[in-house]
């Protein structure tokens, strides 16, 4: 517990103070480029603001992301800036393909700003086709390539439901788990656009499921019969608050109802640390986020914070009474057009010694993983990560397919691909010392190595790595999501 606490403040300090440190950086700005050389004004005004190419999308949305306002003057060099941070906000909305912002001079210091967005594909019917376990590599690896333990199905995703950016998406799964979900959201309720609310059903059954770990690796369980072996039903109400552009506050209440088989409890007796073999108890929670990235699908330049409070067992009737605070602060530096580096924080602690095995956290539970351990969860009661990457950009380039693509939002297909050298560390501190698990519980752990990355249509990335860690380990790696 004291090592755990001891390397949290290490940790936390030095990255904050690398957090704040301050890099000069020559940049060439594209936006007005070529209208300095007509002599620019210095000062401004914003006489209208039109925006083109929002079929669907209510132009109130996208005026939301906007912080430029008509009637106001701007310095020249102050307008430019505010018109690359306002792209930014809107293309993060994640509607729209392209987002390009114009001053267009109409007289001496007066202009007009054109906003020009191409919108993408807002209903998406996605056909459910993946693996049931933590990464590729788990799969290939610890369950030798099984093919039953595939998830197929099918889902129906809406991003843009009546234009105002709520989100609506239906599925049903089958193969390895079993599941069918529907989530609404609802960014904006009120005039000003601040106040929303999302809510979510999920319902899913298991024939195999893991009931503990054994020497870092998860151990799964199938009786003898196929039964099923648990059964989960959750349901989430959120409210969210967004004051500013880039600051959110959310807070969500939720209930959970668990079964399990009797038979799991013949493998792993403190399942769920109680007798009965049904665990239900209620959920609040807050977090506030700070987001102020370029992309938040492949940052390259921003940060990001979050920092949330989970009280589980709000009732004397709940089956569980304990608490989590977790943090995850992340910063991305743009080191000119071609170099960016990544570096990312993440901490977690329950406040008891003890969780039921469905509330296990740890490395290799999404988000904490170390590269190189990929193969391997690190469980326990308190989580340090410190992920890193330095990347070079060596392709940036897009192709024009409408000629084979009868679809506008489809039509362009913008390739990049990163070359990067990656290096993760961190702990986890294990209150309960199992001796199963103590090669790498309670110890310092880092991983190394070189990675691809390749972001795509649709802000779709393919991480391709090779990892060493300090056990002396290695291997190679597939991912489909940015690692932080």
């Amino acid at each position: 517990m004291k090592n755990f606490y001891k390397y949290s403040l290490l940790f936390l300090f030095a990255f904050l103070n690398f957090f704040e440190a301050k890099i000069a950086i020559a940049q060439t700005e594209e936006i007005g480029k070529d209208s300095v050389a007509v002599s620019n004004p210095n000062k401004v005004v914003i006489n209208n603001i039109f925006i083109v190419g929002n079929e669907k999308t209510r132009k109130n949305i996208i005026l939301r992301e906007i912080d430029l306002k008509t009637g106001v003057s701007y310095d020249w060099d102050e307008l430019i800036s505010m018109i690359q941070a306002d792209q930014k906000k809107i293309y993060n909305l994640q509607l729209f393909n392209s987002v390009e912002i114009t001053p267009l001079l109409t007289d001496n210091e007066q202009i007009e700003l054109l906003v020009s967005v191409t919108e993408r594909w807002y209903i998406i019917p996605n056909i459910i086709f993946n693996l049931a376990d933590r990464n590729i590599a788990e799969w290939w690896t610890n369950q030798n390539r099984d093919f039953s333990r595939v998830n197929y199905g099918a889902r129906l995703v809406h991003n843009n439901v009546g234009g105002r950016n709520e989100k609506l998406k239906v599925g049903a799964q089958f193969g390895f788990v079993e599941a069918f979900e529907v989530m609404y959201s609802i960014p904006y309720l009120d005039k000003n656009q601040n106040h929303g609310i999302s809510g979510q059903f999920t319902y899913f059954t298991q024939k195999t499921i893991p009931v503990k770990s054994a020497f870092n690796k998860q151990v799964f369980y199938t009786n003898e019969n196929e039964e099923v072996l648990r059964k989960n039903s959750s349901a989430y109400f959120r409210y969210s608050y967004r004051g500013s552009f880039y600051n959110f506050h959310f807070v969500t209440f939720g209930y959970n109802n668990t079964i399990i088989n009797p038979d799991v409890f013949v493998q792993n007796p403190d399942y769920f640390l109680h007798d009965s073999n049904k665990l239900n108890y209620f959920v609040l929670g807050y977090t506030f986020r700070h987001d102020k990235r370029n992309n938040i699908q492949y940052a390259t330049e921003g940060e990001l914070l979050n920092i949330s409070l989970t009280k589980f067992g709000l009732f004397s009737a709940d089956d569980i009474d304990d608490a989590e605070i977790s943090l995850n602060a992340n910063k991305y530096f743009k080191l000119g057009d071609k170099f960016n580096f990544a570096s990312g924080l993440s901490i977690s602690s329950f406040f008891e010694k003890r969780q039921p095995f469905t509330l296990v956290r740890g490395i290799g539970y999404n988000p904490y993983f170390i590269r190189g351990y990929e193969l391997n969860v690190v469980e326990g009661q308190q989580t340090l990560v410190h992920k890193n990457s330095f990347r070079f950009k060596f392709i940036d380039i897009g192709y024009d397919i409408g000629k084979y693509v009868p679809l506008e939002e489809f039509s362009y297909l913008p390739l990049q691909m990163y070359l990067g050298f990656n290096f993760d560390h961190g702990f986890v501190n294990d209150r309960n010392n199992l001796p199963d698990n103590a090669r790498l519980t309670n110890k310092y752990l880092f991983g190394y190595g070189p990675g691809l990355d390749i972001v795509t249509l649709y802000d779709m990335v393919f991480r391709f790595e090779y990892s060493f860690n300090n056990q002396g380990e290695q291997a190679f790696f597939v991912n489909f999501r940015a690692p932080f």
